[in-house]
Formats: C-alpha cells, sequence, structure tokens
C-alpha cells in the first residue's frame, strides 16, 4: 500500500507494509542505524526512515543515496521516541530510482529566495515554495468551489484577442508575420490583412468583455485563466503573466458586486485557514509575523465603504507624510491605500465613484458624468486586492466613451451589441490570482508564488 507521506505522519503504529516515495531531505548515519528524511510534497513535516544497518540486506544502495536523491522505501510504522513525529517507518526496503550528487543545489541550509528564483525548476522541493504551492492549490480549489456553490457558470474565455480590455495599449503581440520582411500599406504600416487572422492579435489582457457576453446569457459567470501584461515595471507586485480571476453578474449593480467581492475573499481566507494549517503556521513564523491572524480579522470585520472623493479628502489631511501627495484626479498609490485600511478604517475598505479619467471605458457613468461606478477593495498590508465596477449598459452613453478615449467603436462591435439586444445592468470584478496567493501567503515578491516568473527580461526555464 503506498500512502502520501501527510497520511502517514497523521497515522498510527500498524504491522501493514507500507511504501512511501519522495526525495530525500536529510541523511544521518552512526555505526548501527541510518536516517533518512523522506519528503513527497504533501506537507512541510518529513517522514523519518530508520534502517537497522545490522539487519538491514542491502546496505550498499545506502551509500548512493545522498539529498536529493528520489527512493521508495517500504517498512512499517512504529512510534516515534522523536518529540518531532509521532510516528517513523521502521525500513526494511529501499529502491533508488534516482541519484543526487554532491552537486545537487539544495543542501540543508537556508537558501535566499533570489537564489531559488535562479533554480526555479528545483525550488518546488523547499519548505518555503512547497507550502506556497500546496497555498495556491487550495486557493484555487476554494475559487471554483466558491461560484460552484453561489450557481455560477465558469467560462473559458480567450488567451488570443484582437481587443483591448484595459485600453493601455500593454499587450503582448501575436503574429506569424516575419516582420524583417512583413508586406505594408500605402501608408508604411505592416499589413496584418496577411497575418494568421487578418488582422492585429494579442495575448490577453483579461477575459472580462468576453465575459460579459456570457453573463448576458448565463445571468452569473467567471473566468480563471492566465492573462498577459507588457508593461515594464520591475516591482514586486507585477508580472507579465498570471492569472486573473473574473467574474460578471447580470442584473447587478455596484452595491450587488461589493457584497459578492466581500463574501468572496472571506470565503477564500476561511478556507486556506482552516485547511492549511501547518503551512499557515510555516508562514507566521518565518515569512511574515502573524499573517494567518491578519487573515482572521479581515475575515471577521465588516468592510467599510467610501468614495473617491471622501477618501481624497481624509487622505489630504496627511499629504506631508505621502511620497506622492493627493489631490482630486489622482490614482491611489500603495501608500494611500495602505494609510486608509491601516490608519483611518482600520480594516478592509471599499473605495467607490472613480473619477473617470482614471478608469476603464466599460465602466457606468455616474450622473454627475464626472466619475464612474467603479471600486476598489484595499486590505491591510497590501492595499488593493480587487477592482471592478457596474458596467455601463447604455450604448450612447458607452459609445461616446469609447470615442473620448479615441477607441473605434467599429472594433467593439460585439461588445455594443450586448448594449442593443437586450441589455441589463451588469457588474463584476477582476483579482489576480498571484497577488492573493501573495497576500494570503505573506510572500514579500510575487516571483515567489508563481511556479515560474514571467517579467520583463525573465523568461527562463
Amino acid at each position: 500500500m503506498k500512502e502520501r507521506i501527510i497520511h502517514l505522519l497523521n497515522g498510527k503504529p500498524s504491522d501493514t507494509i507500507i511504501t512511501a516515495e519522495g526525495w530525500v531531505r536529510t541523511k544521518r548515519v552512526s555505526k548501527t542505524v541510518c536516517f533518512l528524511e523522506l519528503n513527497d510534497g504533501s506537507s512541510l513535516s518529513s517522514l523519518q526512515l530508520v534502517i537497522d544497518l545490522e539487519n538491514f540486506m542491502n546496505t550498499d544502495i545506502l551509500d548512493s543515496i545522498q539529498t536529493g536523491a528520489a527512493i521508495s522505501a517500504t517498512g512499517v510504522l512504529v512510534a516515534s521516541p522523536g518529540g518531532k513525529q509521532s510516528v517513523e517507518m521502521q525500513c526494511t526496503q529501499i529502491e533508488l530510482h534516482g541519484e543526487a550528487g554532491p552537486d545537487y543545489p539544495l543542501q540543508k541550509k537556508r537558501h535566499s529566495l533570489e537564489y531559488l528564483r535562479e533554480i526555479a525548476h528545483l525550488r518546488g522541493r523547499t519548505n518555503t515554495m512547497s507550502a506556497v504551492m500546496r497555498v495556491r492549490n487550495e486557493i484555487s480549489y476554494a475559487i471554483h468551489t466558491y461560484f460552484y456553490e453561489k450557481g455560477f457558470t465558469y467560462i473559458h474565455t480567450p488567451i488570443i484577442s484582437t481587443s483591448d480590455a484595459e485600453g493601455a495599449g500593454e499587450m503582448f503581440q501575436v503574429t506569424t508575420l516575419d516582420l524583417l520582411n512583413a508586406k505594408r500599406t500605402e501608408d508604411g504600416q505592416i499589413d496584418y490583412s496577411k497575418d494568421f487572422f487578418g488582422r492585429k492579435a494579442s495575448l490577453t489582457v483579461s477575459g472580462q468583455l468576453q465575459g460579459e457576453t456570457y453573463a448576458l446569457a448565463l445571468k452569473d459567470i467567471y473566468t480563471f485563466g492566465p492573462t498577459f501584461r507588457a508593461e515594464n515595471s520591475n516591482t514586486k507586485r507585477h508580472l507579465s503573466e498570471f492569472w486573473m480571476i473574473e467574474p460578471e453578474m447580470a442584473f447587478c449593480d455596484l452595491e450587488g458586486d461589493m457584497d459578492v467581492a466581500e463574501e468572496f475573499l472571506k470565503y477564500v481566507f476561511s478556507r486556506v485557514l482552516n485547511r492549511c494549517e501547518e503551512d499557515m503556521a510555516f508562514f507566521s513564523r518565518f515569512i511574515e509575523k502573524g499573517v494567518a491572524e491578519i487573515l482572521q480579522q479581515v475575515i471577521e470585520s465588516p468592510f467599510a465603504h467610501v468614495t473617491y472623493t471622501d477618501a481624497i479628502t481624509e487622505l489630504s489631511k496627511n499629504n506631508s507624510s505621502f511620497d506622492y501627495p493627493v489631490s482630486f484626479g489622482a490614482d491611489l498609490q500603495t501608500e494611500h491605500e495602505r494609510f486608509l485600511t491601516e490608519n483611518v478604517f482600520k480594516g478592509p475598505v471599499i473605495v467607490t465613484d472613480y473619477p473617470k479619467e482614471i478608469k476603464a471605458f466599460y465602466m457606468k457613468m455616474n450622473n454627475d458624468n464626472k466619475t464612474v461606478r467603479a471600486m476598489d477593495v484595499l486590505v491591510p498590508r497590501l492595499g488593493e486586492i480587487i477592482g471592478g465596477s457596474e458596467r455601463e449598459a447604455r450604448l450612447d452613453v458607452l459609445s461616446d466613451r469609447m470615442k473620448e478615449l479615441n477607441l473605434i467603436p467599429e472594433d467593439y462591435w460585439w461588445y455594443l451589441d450586448l448594449r442593443r439586444y437586450g441589455s441589463v445592468k451588469h457588474a463584476g470584478f477582476g483579482l489576480g490570482f498571484d497577488r492573493i496567493v501573495q497576500y494570503i501567503t505573506g510572500m514579500q515578491n510575487i516571483r515567489d508564488v508563481i511556479p515560474y516568473p514571467r517579467a520583463a527580461k525573465q523568461a527562463d526555464f
């Protein structure tokens, strides 16, 4: 019988012969006993293998087993006299699957996260990265479970797109043209009619626009997939390839959008705290002190609401303490968002009704024609974690807004059709999956919460 190590560690001594598989973390040898620590990624804790050298049939194999080797171990669980674990394996047989020599990069010492990024193909075997990946897995499952239980339909929106949902132009181009010898139009521009799709195409920055089309058919939907931004930003919070969760809800206004966002975050946080206790204790101890307690406080706190205008008024009182002083019309920086959550409201807060100049074209215009029905959910220690809005459902207002931003309405004809045929108020939000993993784990750099980070000048592995 083969078992994952996490289940064996929670088991009891037994005469049943079992087999455990994994990678050797450490090896200690005395005159009569060899101890191996075996880990298979299912938990932070490893299973201690005890080999009685006087009775073990094949002691020669132990000479080839070093840190990093892949092995199978067979034996029985016995009570452990040590205090680190309740059981250990009395090992009677070992099969060596793959050796690891003395140049194995992960020896028994603490490695910096910067170094681990250089060996991203191996860093999953460390305590920190294996814990991150287990929590990442649990968050992903929680997201799907929440929306499934709420009756949402999971929609796979396209990765290749011809529309810029954000209107920022920071998109990775997709082409089959030989750009050095591409045919050009009379005005000297590349003739994309000769390209694979017959027009300029890019990797998607968001599945929102396509998601809206299905929300106006299935009522409540969500997307969960990879998105791409060609933003040359070398910060601890930005990636060029990341995953986004984007629910869209028909017959829903901004108030309903805020309610779902708050309930959703609390659901995900609660599930991780309940199901990843060992990993969260690790993060609270070694990564960010008390991160689990901070999540619990968010769960227990009602989210405050404040308009952008009132937030600017409050922040202006403390302009002298900011690197970036605020004024009406300015986008909020992380320092402003954290000040609101940590000093003013002392908990999560949702800021609404932003100036139209700093928000996307699809957001519903308020009656003042100056602000839009947008929202940003801010949490302590991070700042913005969710951005969303009620979508503009009026054809004339949306068309005028697109022209105002120099977007070509004809390029979005299918999106405008939603406002021609059965238009209804609808709303949604976007949550960067990697950013919520970073927030929950307390990891300081977003490059350390995704298996293989992609950023400017970084596309190894």
